[in-house]
């Protein structure tokens, strides 16, 4: 049974947190104009205007109309707002900000109104889980802002920069900083309160010996790539990736910027094709979720898995590049306070990590809170992602945390590391 104190101090932290939660979604639109809030980007993804009001819909009917029992207080805005409503394309018929404001502020009250009432005991996880919605919510409102920025930006690769093999000659970029991962088991996934359904449950797995990336793959380091005629060399691409690349036609990184003083940033904005097709150019592979997440998290030393690379206290700036507070990624040896207890740099934050393992759920795998959050998604046509990035939220940032997206897809503000062992692993 959970003490009146405790249930007092959980409702408190739970207060705070969707309060704070808040403040960092609305800080995203201030001063937008209704053009850039209706926009659709991308065929694959929503207006932000529409994330907005998401938000405010799933709260009302996981925690007003499932948990508490009440009628739906908006039904204007059910299909609307729901995820299965309407398709991408038709979201941008959208209330007007004020009017999506005040369902947000009127949900919210009610909502915490319920807070103090709440069963905890059978709750709690269902209130972890939508603090972290409106993160991940939060963060694609981020990156769509971020996709509308570089298509209204006329800065594009006309011409690569002179590249040499000097740049071969950064420490990061030296063959010697790979780190070796001695053969051995090591608990992956997680079993907490705030683990979402598909980290779940924890188990043990063994992995050989193989060896990862100290850092993220740089800008410096993709830009050989690219001057190598990368994106031209069908040798280096996997077929499903060449049949990707002559169909998108791209020739960067969707976030590229030609300036010499991003070299030491990861690079960002790849696909996964582009990512593998980078680890092939250079001899190694991309990571398995597994081998990922070992080496971010696993504490040798102690035989426990960390939850955070540098252990279990909460993500701040001294860690890592999240929660929006640099606004763009960082060089990838800018936090060494944050390294993992094997040595690697910038696993959590500043960009999310492909890795070459299709997302599927753990053996014992139970649906939360609906079969839409994760298991439609077990259906080998999605890459894990790991680590998070600078528009991260701190309450959806940890090594066992599970992203997934379509190999294809560039809008994500991801990058990669490499990897390479004597057994390549499928």
């Amino acid at each position: 049974m959970i003490s009146e104190l405790s249930k007092s101090s959980f409702k408190q932290t739970i207060f705070q947190a969707f309060t704070q939660c808040r403040a960092k979604t609305l800080t995203l639109f201030e001063s937008m104009d209704e053009v850039t809030f209706r926009r659709q980007a991308h065929p694959d993804f929503s207006p932000v205007g529409w994330h907005l009001g998401h938000i405010a819909y799933t709260e009302s009917l996981w925690l007003l109309e499932r948990s508490a029992g009440l009628p739906c207080m908006f039904p204007q805005y059910r299909k609307l707002f729901a995820a299965d409503g309407l398709p991408k394309c038709d979201r941008v018929k959208l209330p007007n900000l004020e009017e999506i404001y005040y369902y947000l502020d009127t949900i919210r009250e009610k909502v915490f109104d319920y807070l103090e009432v709440a069963d905890l005991e059978t709750e709690e996880p269902l209130w972890r889980f939508l603090l972290q919605h409106e993160s991940q919510h939060s963060e694609i409102i981020c990156f769509v802002l971020e996709l509308i920025k570089s298509q209204m930006s006329s800065v594009k690769c006309e011409k690569l920069i002179t590249v040499d093999s000097g740049l071969w000659k950064l420490d990061f970029a030296k063959p010697e900083a790979m780190i070796q991962i001695p053969a051995g088991e090591f608990q992956m996934g997680n079993n907490s309160l705030d683990a979402m359904d598909n980290e779940r449950p924890a188990h043990w797995v063994y992995l050989d010996t193989y060896e990862i990336d100290r850092y993220p793959v740089t800008c410096g380091q993709y830009r050989v790539f690219m001057a190598a005629g990368g994106y031209e060399n069908p040798q280096w691409w996997s077929k499903a990736g060449w049949e990707w690349l002559q169909t998108a036609k791209v020739t960067q990184p969707l976030y590229w910027r030609e300036d010499l003083a991003w070299e030491n940033h990861p690079v960002c904005g790849v696909s996964y094709y582009e990512a593998a097709a980078y680890a092939e150019f250079v001899g190694k592979r991309l990571p398995t979720e597994a081998e990922w997440e070992k080496a971010a998290s696993w504490d040798a030393k102690t035989n426990q898995q960390r939850t955070y690379a540098w252990g279990e206290t909460q993500p701040t700036s001294e860690y890592c590049n999240h929660d929006c507070k640099m606004g763009k990624t960082t060089p990838v040896n800018a936090y060494p306070a944050g390294k993992s207890p094997y040595g690697l740099y910038d696993t959590l934050g500043n960009v999310w990590e492909w890795t070459a393992t299709w997302f599927d759920g753990y053996e014992g795998f139970q649906y939360y809170p609906y079969i839409g959050y994760s298991q439609v998604y077990f259906d080998n046509q999605h890459r894990v992602l790991k680590g998070g990035s600078w528009a991260t939220r701190p309450w959806a940032l940890r090594s066992s945390f599970r992203n997934w997206y379509h190999p294809g897809v560039q809008q994500v503000l991801a990058g990669f590391r490499c990897a390479k062992s004597d057994n390549i692993l499928a």
